[in-house]
């Protein structure tokens, strides 16, 4: 196929692939936009984003359909192509994985979830993943050769560079494990992987983005971690450690040890482990999990509705401190405890108002998330969206559709 100036395809795109995909970035934050829009957004001439966006619907990356007409011809909107490519996101948890399947244009294809154990180890849980996500081309009509890019959470710390896990507390026998690896024979595209808050943060922020562009992503579930989203951008530190909460000492802790053989931490004060633990030291036999104590919790039970007043201050505490150092526009709390609502917020709120500076709080919304179960997934997709969109994933993406 012909471009409309007579060039391939493969001839159409130049090498200025950073314009291209500042311009892919921006269609996919916001769909159906015009080229003025993008001029405006980009920063690029209005002649080089004509150019550009001519040359990305010659290789069928972009479509453009009539806007509505306000008086006069009506302007071009936008959109990624959706039979471009697939992207596949995973969300690991503890003892659950939820899977899902997109388009490019970010169109729901197929979703599942399911049981598992972390500490199974990474080959059996990887072979799982593996086994659903080809169980999710199949119910999709697509193949693996479909699929653009991979997205994977994982409770605990990544190296994000190397998608190695590091030394994680809650995840036996996969230190040092580097999990593109396991999928490089699989498919020949990138697997992006990262810590479960970080994506879950990802994920709030893509629903919120024309509201908030500073967020606070807390999950308090066995473990409590934090993802920072800062000017629009996933925030992961030198190392990929930003935002390890759980493991900051907190007062009144001191005796407790916690999972990373520290004392006092967060996670060994508030995480639902320790609630849990705690709850059953004093006789509810029942609390074996966090979704237990949001349940007893939920239920009524005296002493799970306690233990959740006493966690929301502590976490409410830390989370005053971060309030000071990042002003954020919202923080949002998922997890199993974002079940409780305004239960578990109430103590949040209070801390951090209390400690907090006005000005920092001034506009600050804290609540729960809306989409707690599929905030972590949706946060995988878009990190893997955001990598096939890239200069480097570009390059791969043009020759798939070259082909195809």
């Amino acid at each position: 196929m012909t471009s409309p100036s007579g060039r391939s395809r493969s001839e159409a795109l130049p090498s200025a692939h950073a314009d291209l995909s500042a311009l892919l970035h921006a269609i996919a934050r916001r769909p159906r936009c015009t080229r003025a829009y993008l001029t405006r957004l980009t920063g690029l001439s209005r002649g080089t984003v004509a150019t550009r966006i001519e040359e990305l619907i010659a290789t069928g990356l972009v479509v453009e359909e009539a806007g509505a007409s306000k008086g006069g011809r009506p302007p071009g909107e936008l959109r990624l192509n959706g039979a471009a490519g697939v992207i596949l996101g995973a969300d690991l948890g503890s003892s659950h994985c939820r899977v899902s399947a997109s388009d490019l244009a970010g169109v729901p294809l197929a979703s599942a979830s399911y049981d598992l154990r972390i500490a199974d180890g990474p080959a059996a849980v990887l072979g799982s993943l593996d086994e659903a996500f080809q169980d999710l081309l199949s119910s999709a009509g697509k193949r693996p050769s479909d699929v653009r890019a991979i997205g994977i959470g994982v409770p605990g710390p990544v190296e994000h560079s190397t998608g190695t896990v590091v030394r994680p507390p809650i995840m036996p026998g996969w230190d040092g494990f580097a999990i593109p690896e396991f999928f490089a024979d699989r498919y020949s595209v990138p697997t992006l992987v990262d810590n479960d808050a970080n994506l879950a943060a990802l994920g709030e922020y893509w629903a919120r983005r024309e509201d908030y562009e500073h967020i606070l992503y807390v999950k308090i579930s066995t473990g409590i971690g934090c993802g920072i989203v800062s000017g629009g951008a996933l925030h992961r530190g030198a190392q990929g450690a930003a935002g390890d909460i759980g493991h900051i000492r907190v007062p009144g802790g001191e005796d407790l040890l916690c999972s990373c053989g520290n004392m006092g931490c967060l996670e060994a004060v508030a995480g639902g482990e320790a609630l849990a633990r705690r709850l059953r030291a004093q006789g509810v036999a029942e609390a074996r999990t966090s979704r237990d104590v949001t349940r007893l919790a939920a239920e009524g039970n005296p002493f799970a509705r306690r233990a959740v007043r006493e966690a929301s201050e502590s976490i409410g505490r830390v989370l005053a401190t971060l309030v000071s150092f990042y002003n954020p526009n919202a923080i949002v709390v998922g997890g199993p405890f974002a079940e409780l609502n305004e239960e578990l917020l109430a103590g949040i709120r209070s801390a951090i108002y209390h400690r907090a500076l006005p000005l920092a709080t001034r506009s600050l919304r804290v609540e729960s998330s809306s989409r707690a179960e599929t905030v972590g997934v949706r946060g995988a997709e878009v990190l893997a969206l955001q990598q096939a969109l890239s200069p480097e994933g570009l390059q791969q993406l043009l020759a798939a559709r070259v082909g195809s």
